[in-house]
């Protein structure tokens, strides 16, 4: 039997779990301008809770991923990746903060956050204790081809209808153009996942596709508020 090629896995992955074109409806918004201030203020709020909450999920997914060296980096890497996120969140946030309607309270205090939000990084956190964490790595690289295209969306309706600047637009700008090293690391932990020959393909599927579902989940209920 000839050797798995990581490429080959991550492509049918990010296929087999890409969202419905139409799931997402508040992209759209942003792109035309339709989104109210409240709802950009809601997607601050809630992503500095996913970001936060995530960064610790990956550490920890790093620990159990140990004994295998390119997962665990790729792991660290991710962690790593959220500590910037954080920070450029945080100049989205006062940036939407100031737009014309005012903000919804002193830093974000009168916001409160969404279970429906939050139900994604609460099964990341899942997968952090629960899964194998190099099996992991597929259905979270999946995941995340979907969301850096929804951050490019993003960021060219920000700056063509809000007029926020290069840095309001930071933090999405980050996932829309992860650096080219980000491929290399994901390959490298797939690779080695297939090279250890402890593939579940079954678990992978079912984690690829509830993060789909979350992730959809995310969206829908930014607009229940």
């Amino acid at each position: 039997m000839g050797r798995i090629d990581a490429g080959d896995l991550l492509e049918r992955a990010r296929t087999e779990f890409a969202p419905d074109p139409g799931a997402n409806r508040v992209v759209p918004l942003v792109e035309r301008g339709e989104a109210a201030p409240a709802l950009l203020r809601a997607l601050a709020a809630e992503e500095r809770a996913v970001v936060a909450a995530d960064r610790r999920a990956f550490l920890r997914l790093a620990e159990r991923a140990a004994g295998m060296p390119r997962c665990a980096a790729y792991y660290a890497e991710l962690a790593r990746g959220e500590e910037e996120a954080a920070l450029r969140l945080d100049v989205f946030a006062r940036a939407v903060d100031a737009l014309p309607d005012g903000p919804d309270g002193p830093d974000g205090q009168g916001y409160e956050l969404r279970a429906g939000c939050q139900a994604y990084p609460a099964f990341v956190a899942w997968l952090a204790i629960n899964a194998a964490p190099a099996g992991t790595v597929l259905a979270l690289a999946a995941n995340f081809s979907a969301w850096g295209g929804y951050c490019s969306r993003i960021a060219r309706g920000l700056r063509e209808h809000y007029g926020l600047d290069d840095a309001a637009c930071g933090f999405f700008d980050l996932f829309a153009e992860p650096a080219p090293a980000y491929e290399e690391s994901v390959l490298a932990a797939v690779q080695e996942w297939a090279d250890s020959g402890r593939i579940d393909e079954a678990a992978v599927r079912r984690h690829g596709r509830l993060l789909r579902s979350y992730e959809a989940g995310f969206w829908d209920a930014l607009l229940e508020g």
